[in-house]
């Protein structure tokens, strides 16, 4: 379900295009809070998923736990642009952000549902996908049944892909949604966990801090991360307040690559994240790679795979090295300048920006009556 699907829209905008030009890369630097990838992720998404396969009792052993723990921490540090590391192996961790709200590490046994409620945890909120729970040998459905054995706490699910913050742009505004019921539901404390708790679920706690408690996004994210360190997609929050208040917009975007000689090319990252990659097609009159796609407004990293290599494309927009020295290449798709999305977008980008009371209200009402069924 596209989650945006009943976003309050402005009056439609003509659908827009423009292609690279032939370019050097800017000479300034850029701040990325997606900082990606290299061959090496690509590589360590790859182990991930085979590493998942394996059978209950090998990944019950402390060795395979040990092991496991180390590929997620590897790849969740290339994907997230920032040192984190998370040890299954040494059980659920959490921090409480706020006396009603904690974020955390994701629960590995039914006995983990005792330990919430002893801290007077009512809703336990889980935004794993299956592929995250079999990767650590996690019984999702045991943990669920046996929170159903008790009539005041509750257990939820609402899945985010991990590493990805298009997909956390996308899904937020229905995310935050049902968190939101549920806590005017349930009351009490509330337990956000995804896997580690370093990245989709303090994203989400902030965003429920920025849009329902009436927090300033600055003020929310520094009481975030004295509380846990942690590294939540800021700019995915950002964009996905715009979308609620004016829509999302989405513009004709052409991606090219010269070379004849080449016999496959590919682009990773943009809004599919770094786990896939989209062909482009050969055009013989320009002797180019072409790739048309649509893109909500926003920033957006990539990388092209020339005949499975990884690479930059020198022409087009190059962003600043990460902590490891990868730089990718970026597009930035914007809104006529002077639109009320595009003035609201650039409020957004300030340090120190808050809502409105009518913009606050306007994220309330849409939050409110967003549809439970996802």
């Amino acid at each position: 379900m596209n989650c945006l699907q009943n976003l309050p829209r402005s009056p439609a905008l003509p659908l827009q295009s423009f292609r690279f030009q032939q370019r050097k890369p800017p000479s300034c630097s850029f701040n990325s809070l997606g900082m990606m990838n290299s061959g090496d992720l690509h590589r360590s998404i790859a182990v991930k998923a085979i590493s998942g396969s394996t059978s209950s009792k090998e990944t019950n052993d402390p060795e395979v736990k040990e092991e496991k723990s180390e590929i997620y921490s590897s790849t969740m540090t290339e994907a997230m642009g920032a040192v984190l590391t998370y040890r299954h192996e040494l059980g659920m961790n959490y921090n409480f952000i706020r006396p009603d709200l904690i974020v955390g590490s994701c629960l590995q046994s039914p006995e983990d549902v005792d330990k919430l409620r002893q801290v007077g945890v009512k809703t336990i909120f889980c935004l794993q996908q299956n592929s995250d729970l079999e990767y650590f040998g996690v019984d999702i459905s045991a943990i669920q049944e046996y929170a159903k054995t008790y009539d005041d706490i509750e257990h939820l699910r609402a899945e985010i892909r991990d590493f990805d913050a298009f997909d956390l742009r996308m899904r937020l505004p229905a995310v935050v949604s049902k968190l939101y019921k549920a806590i005017n539901r349930n009351g009490g404390v509330t337990y956000v966990h995804c896997t580690a708790g370093l990245g989709r679920a303090p994203a989400v706690a902030l965003a429920y801090m920025f849009w329902v408690q009436g927090y300033k996004l600055n003020e929310a994210h520094k009481m975030l991360l004295s509380k846990r360190p942690c590294f939540p997609k800021v700019d995915a929050i950002k964009n996905a307040t715009a979308d609620i208040l004016t829509g999302l917009r989405k513009k004709l975007v052409t991606f090219s690559w010269k070379d004849k000689n080449s016999s496959a090319v590919e682009i990773s990252g943009l809004d599919i994240g770094w786990g896939q990659r989209i062909p482009l097609k050969f055009d013989k009159e320009q002797g180019l790679w072409i790739l048309k796609r649509e893109l909500p407004e926003g920033r957006y990293e990539y990388k092209y795979v020339i005949n499975g290599e990884w690479t930059c494309n020198k022409y087009e927009l190059i962003s600043s090295p990460n902590n490891d020295g990868h730089v990718n290449n970026y597009v930035q798709v914007d809104d006529d300048p002077s639109s009320v999305s595009a003035a609201l977008r650039n409020r957004l980008s300030c340090n120190d920006f808050d809502l409105t009371k009518d913009e606050r209200l306007k994220i309330r009402e849409f939050l409110e009556a967003f549809p439970d069924d996802e």
